[in-house]
């Protein structure tokens, strides 16, 4: 009888720790990108908004945040950076579509330049697109926005405490 005991109480604190995880949603997403969020050039004609991203639960001792899109789909043998931010204040709990949180930077990405560039896979594929939220034990990466994705992802991985990630996709 002890041992039943014991494992539920041990299954109920697995459950309740992951209830209480730390978690990244797209709240007006889901699992599939709308033409909202859809790159406009390569052939595609989207508005290329950046999704309104939601958190919670963050780990003690979170300083900041990092918010990363890529794309390991895309043909280039090394994935594609589609959005890359950095220094979101530790008292941030989401972005809201099309701004950014006071004190956060738009990095570089794989279009050649700082700020979101949305999904726009070849015709004919379907990609997935990881969005990665980092909690980070630095208040800033002081990472200048011109960095590769390269380097910043290389800072902001030196300094994650805890991440989560969501899927979401679009094929055309």
């Amino acid at each position: 009888m002890k041992k039943i005991i014991m494992a539920v109480i041990i299954m109920t604190a697995a459950v309740c720790a992951y209830a209480d995880g730390f978690r990244v949603y797209l709240p007006d997403v889901g699992k599939v990108f709308s033409n909202a969020q859809v790159f406009n050039g390569f052939g595609c004609s989207g508005e290329n908004k950046t999704p309104s991203v939601k958190w919670e639960n963050p780990p003690k001792g979170t300083q900041s945040f990092a918010l990363t899109m890529y794309d390991p789909d895309a043909p280039t043998g090394s994935g594609w950076w589609h959005w890359i931010v950095t220094d979101i204040p530790a008292g941030v709990k989401e972005i809201d579509s099309g701004s950014l949180p006071e004190g956060a930077v738009n990095m570089n990405t794989d279009f050649g330049q700082p700020g979101y560039g949305g999904p726009c896979p070849p015709v004919g594929q379907n990609h997935r697109y990881i969005i990665t939220l980092h909690a980070l034990k630095v208040k800033s990466l002081g990472v200048p926005p011109q960095a590769s994705g390269a380097m910043t992802g290389f800072m902001i991985n030196a300094n994650t405490i805890e991440k989560t990630s969501v899927t979401v996709r679009y094929g055309r």
